[in-house]
């Protein structure tokens, strides 16, 4: 599969590249498992000296024996006896590009922390005392978010401080989806294009192992899902495990409730009989896996919030892999696949609600957007834009289906957000399938 999209970020990169050859620069990278890390970093730095180091869980002795032989390949240099140590291989590296420039890739590079945890502050020690002398440009890339926030952004951290540059990789966009699709298979429809978008979410590796299975409408999709040896069956244990440790089964059961639209506190304390505001907090800013919705123009402290999981592809693992991983286990994929069929139509319209708001994110042409509700979920607005530059207010229905769509109702339900207005054009919408 051809290389799509990160312009933004491999311009970056490359100017940061350009800055290196002057004086010393260091940028951290993160971003959820699959999402293209290591490929943009590939591509990014493909005419440039570059070594790459990968961090696995294994003696550090070993790891620096790789080590050696990928300098010796990449570099071109001659090495007088043997790294026992990271810290030494990084001081020979740091004192090396004083006279010799080129890029340092470390990749999984939080997997330190299993293999000598003393390796950050010897870092911090070497980086400090050479990178003025330096023209290294190095990259550290990690794919536990929460460990690699921490690494860097946490001041008792050595390495706070230390990096001049961050860039959070994000997953692909729907206009990049829509372009992949009518590369791959110029015949979609508007409902091949939602359900790629509702099980990839843009995630580069997802959207590789589709187009490599050919895999665009909704039944081959689902066939490719939930079929024997499929990788995404045990997805969300292998990118959520590690970064949850030994609590991954009460952070599972609220995900779980979550994708099934409880999505309250209140309502997901009552179920589970636990306090769980703690949880729901590294949820959303140790881990960035979950989101508070609360209607847009709403107070700082209103109690009037949701939560959503921000990944469309957990959502949908937990909804309805994990929740039925009974049946998923013993090799009964068509019945996980009915239960799939049977809610597809109301599950997938709230993943058409997050497809326009992307779209309508990406076109640039407000200044926030959100949904609405009031009080006991009444009077509920599927999309909110505004855009207070021009004083221009859209209130968007969202259906599958146009026939669907009521604006006289939609109005009606407006009545009151509408009167916070008064000064601005307002434009009730509908937006179904048709204007994907």
């Amino acid at each position: 599969m051809k290389f799509y999209d990160r312009d933004t970020e491999i311009t970056l990169l490359q100017s940061i590249e350009q800055k290196s050859l002057h004086t010393a620069q260091m940028t951290f990278i993160t971003g959820r498992r699959r999402i293209g890390k290591t490929s943009l970093l590939i591509k990014a730095m493909e005419s440039y000296p570059c070594v790459y180091f990968f961090v696995a869980k294994k003696n550090e002795t070993l790891l620096c024996a790789e080590f050696a032989e990928e300098l010796k390949l990449k570099l071109n240099v001659e090495l007088f006896g043997t790294f026992k140590t990271f810290n030494a291989v990084f001081g020979y590296l740091m004192e090396l590009s004083k006279t010799v420039h080129f890029t340092l890739i470390i990749d999984e590079f939080q997997e330190f922390y299993s293999v000598n945890p003393a390796i950050f502050s010897e870092m911090q020690h070497i980086w400090d005392s050479k990178k003025n002398f330096s023209k290294i440009n190095l990259i550290l890339c990690g794919s536990i978010y929460s460990m690699m926030k921490r690494i860097f952004e946490q001041s008792k951290e050595p390495l706070f401080g230390r990096a001049t540059q961050r860039i959070h990789l994000k997953e692909f966009n729907v206009e990049t989806i829509r372009e992949i699709l009518a590369d791959n298979c110029p015949a979609h429809t508007s409902e091949d294009l939602l359900a790629f978008y509702m099980i990839t979410g843009g995630v580069a590796k997802y959207v590789e192992l589709l187009v490599t299975a050919n895999a665009f409408t909704p039944d081959t999709i689902f066939d490719e899902v939930f079929s024997d040896n499929s990788l995404f069956l045990d997805e969300g244990k292998n990118v959520l495990i590690d970064e949850f440790g030994k609590d991954y089964g009460n952070y599972f059961s609220i995900l779980s409730l979550i994708a099934s639209s409880k999505t309250s506190r209140v309502e997901m304390e009552s179920i589970l009989e636990l306090q769980i505001g703690g949880f729901l907090d590294r949820l959303e800013v140790d881990f960035g896996i979950i989101s508070r919705v609360k209607p847009i123009l709403s107070k700082p402290n209103s109690r009037s919030i949701k939560y959503q999981i921000n990944d469309n592809f957990l959502n949908f693992w937990f909804r309805f892999i994990y929740k039925y991983r009974g049946a998923i286990e013993i090799g009964n994929f068509n019945y996980v696949k009915e239960i799939v069929r049977r809610d597809y139509q109301t599950y997938s319209g709230r993943i058409l609600e997050k497809y326009f708001m992307n779209k309508m994110t990406i076109e640039g042409n407000f200044s926030s957007i959100g949904t609405y509700w009031e009080k006991g979920n009444q009077n509920e607005i599927d999309i909110v834009a505004i855009n207070e530059i021009e004083k221009r207010l859209v209130i968007a229905e969202v259906k599958r289906k146009s026939e669907n769509i009521n604006i006289d109702e939609l109005k009606q339900k407006a009545d009151s957000l509408s009167k916070q207005f008064k000064d601005f054009s307002i434009e009730y919408v509908g937006l179904s399938m048709e204007n994907m």
